[in-house]
């Protein structure tokens, strides 16, 4: 089985901000693919969708940001899922707002959610799917403008690269990552 994973905080209040782009690729997949996530447990939500493919899990981590690791880690135990079997999704500050970076290993980079991650995972080797939001405005805290919502003008290109990392999560499901990698990386 594969897992991909969005990361974001749960609740209203941050439903549509930068920091929940993880999320935001999941809700994406799961009504293109008609798998409502449903199954609340892991302290996530998530659901399986048997796809030509094979099975594939979809999940959004309820744990709040800096606590992903918690429940993927668990759930990932549980399931038996190996690490080279995983694509985590996740908002990246140094990317112009839209675009893509793929990666199968690295560092977090300041992310505190990926930070827990390889807390949790034990390694910073797993696949990772970053969408760019850009950079603060001169004088504003990193916190602040990751919990405030896209312009209207970044809108398209934000939905642009929600439809494109779902394109590159789908590709991932019959091609080595490396290939994604190639095709969707700047894109």
């Amino acid at each position: 089985m594969k897992l991909i994973i969005g990361l974001g905080n749960p609740g209203k209040a941050y439903e549509d901000t930068r920091h929940n782009i993880g999320f935001k690729v999941i809700d994406y997949l799961a009504s293109q693919w008609n798998t409502p996530l449903t199954q609340s447990k892991f302290r996530g939500m998530y659901s399986i969708s048997h796809r030509p493919e094979g099975k594939v899990m979809l999940l959004k981590p309820l744990t709040y940001m800096n606590l992903s690791g918690e429940s993927v880690g668990a759930l990932m135990e549980y399931y038996d899922i190996d690490i080279k079997d995983i694509i985590v999704i996740y908002d990246d500050l140094d990317l112009p707002a839209g675009q893509l970076r793929l990666r199968q290993k690295g560092s977090a980079g300041g992310h505190n959610g990926i930070k827990s991650l390889i807390q949790h995972l034990g390694t910073q080797e797993f696949n990772r799917l970053r969408i760019g939001i850009s950079r603060p405005p001169a004088g504003m805290k990193v916190p602040d403008y990751v919990l405030q919502r896209f312009s209207k003008e970044e809108r398209p290109e934000v939905d642009d690269a929600i439809k494109k990392s779902a394109a590159a999560c789908e590709n991932w499901l019959s091609k080595p990552y490396l290939e994604v990698m190639n095709q969707f990386n700047g894109a």
